[in-house]
Formats: structure tokens, sequence, C-alpha cells
């Protein structure tokens, strides 16, 4: 069976300026195979030169920008699909605004179609303005949820997530959010991954760290899930969710034989079809939040204003 890949990048293939252990092996069965492939990120601030660029950095060769699928690209797409012609005031950066000046979407700050919201730095001043955008009649729309990503080992940034839930919170508006684990995002990457390639594999597979997006998304998309365990995920997190990966990894590196043998491997069958997560009596252990979208603090109500 010709099988197709869709790779989630941090956590999967590095994890901040470091590769995992065997992903240089793995993508390199990929092209020795001829296998399809494609490189799938929420992270809107990078163009695919830069994403790239920061592999061959790490020590992966043979990669070029036609191997990436950012949710820039996706909100690029997706507003030249469904409203060609329509104007965008942009929070974000190189990578947004290069994806959809290539679809030529202009930018407009006085009266635009939509608010379009990335990654990146942003003013108050770029925040006001865009309230008023909303308010005078254009719509939110974020690249992707994630509300906060991380940067190191103990520090994290604010995602394009949060700054549309400020927006939210400001207009009362609500945003619509692209990117993982939107079905679109999946829907345009498999379509990208078949007119690279030139060809339709039997099956696609997203491999993944995150249940959020990643997993959640290749369900929904009815395509086969791999989780990886060297990212934001535990193997003792997956109780808490309903919907469960096709086969579990504990790295990238064990799918580099089944790949160059083409002989798929059942020893990975994941958890969600068998006892292996039952508690056995086991005091359930505290689940670990890294990249868990849905997370939130308890904030006092705010007071209802007219």
């Amino acid at each position: 069976m010709k099988r197709g890949y869709l790779i989630d990048m941090d956590g999967v293939i590095y994890r901040e300026n470091h590769l995992i252990p065997g992903a240089i092996d793995f993508v390199q069965s990929l092209h020795d195979t001829g296998t399809p492939f494609l490189f799938l990120t929420n992270n809107s601030a990078p163009t695919p030169e830069d994403l790239a660029v920061r592999l061959r950095h790490l020590g992966i060769e043979g990669i070029s920008s036609r191997h990436f699928y950012t949710s820039a690209l996706n909100t690029a797409d997706f507003l030249s699909e469904t409203h060609p012609n329509c104007t965008v005031f942009v929070l974000g950066e190189g990578g947004l605004l290069a994806a959809l000046h290539e679809k030529r979407i202009a930018n407009d700050g006085i009266n635009p179609s939509y608010v379009v919201v990335g990654e990146g730095a942003v003013s108050f001043e770029k925040l006001t303005k865009a309230h008023e955008c909303i308010e005078r009649g254009a719509r939110l729309l974020a690249t992707n949820p994630d509300n906060w990503c991380p940067v190191g080992p103990e520090r994290t940034r604010p995602g394009a997530g949060s700054v549309a839930a400020f927006l939210e919170a400001s207009t009362g508006k609500t945003a619509y959010y692209l990117g993982k684990p939107n079905g679109y995002m999946f829907n345009r990457a498999c379509r990208k991954l078949a007119d690279i390639f030139l060809t339709v594999p039997e099956q696609i597979v997203m491999i993944g760290d995150t249940m959020e997006t990643d997993i959640r998304g290749a369900v929904e998309a009815g395509l086969c899930a791999y989780l990886v365990l060297t990212g934001s995920t535990h193997l003792e997190n997956l109780r808490d969710y309903v919907y469960q990966p096709t086969q579990i990894l504990n790295s990238i590196a064990d799918l580099t034989d089944e790949i160059r043998s083409g002989q798929p491997s059942t020893r990975l069958n994941s958890p969600a079809f068998n006892d292996q997560l039952a508690l056995n009596g086991k005091k359930r252990r505290k689940r670990h939040q890294t990249d868990d979208l849905h997370h939130r603090k308890a904030y006092p109500q705010p007071a209802m204003t007219a």
C-alpha cells in the first residue's frame, strides 16, 4: 500500500533547536523510497523557505519550500478560494504577509473584509486598529487556534489564538480558526501532497505530538493518526480523550524500517484498541498540559456592561 505522510515539526522532527534522534534517517528514508510527504505546521510566522533553511541548519538535507504547508498558506488558500478580491488587515509576520501577497490579497487598513491574526509581536495600537476594523464590519479570522507556543524548556509565547481571543472579547465577535485541527487544513494539505508528487496515496498518515490539533484533526479528516511521545503528549494523557491515535510511536525513528521495507508494523498499535491504558488499580497521574488548547485559568466573570 502506497502511503503519504503529513508530518508535524516541533515535537516530532525537532524540539527547540535540537533534532530528535532518528529524524535525519527518517527523512532520508522518505527520500530514498519516493514516499510522498509534507511538513505541516500551525506556525504562520515563517515562510516555507525559512523552514527549509532551518532544517538544513539542523542537518536535514534535500528539503525545499515545496515540502511545507503552513497555516499562513492555508489562510491564503482559504481566502482566495472562498472570497476572491477580498482585502485584509493583518496582525502577523513575514510568512503570513508573503502567503497573502502571493495570492494577490491586498492589505487594507481602512475598510478590510477580514482582520487576519497570526503569530508575532502585536502592539496595542495595532490591536486597537483591528478592533475598529471589526466594529466597522470586518470578519475575524485566525490562522490557527494555538493560544500559546513553547519557545524553551520553561518559556512560552502568546499564539495566534490568544490574540484572536482578545479581539473576540473586545468586539463580541467570534473568530473563525484555520490551521490544525480545522478540516480545511488537512483537505488542502492532502491535495498539495497529491499535486507535488503526481500521485494520490492509497493512505495518508498524519504524524504529530499534540492530541488537540494533530490527532484530532486527522481523525476528523478520516486520516490515520500516529502520535509520537517526543513532544507535548504523555502516554497517560490519552485516557482524557474521546478520539484516539491509530498508532503510538516512541519517536519518529520507529517508522524508518517500516518505510524502507514497505511492511507496516503491528507492534505499535494504539492502546485505544487494547487494555494497555487500563488503570489496574493505580492512581491516575496528573495530566500534562503543555499544548492543551482548551486549558484555561479560572478568572472572575467581568461585570456586564451596556
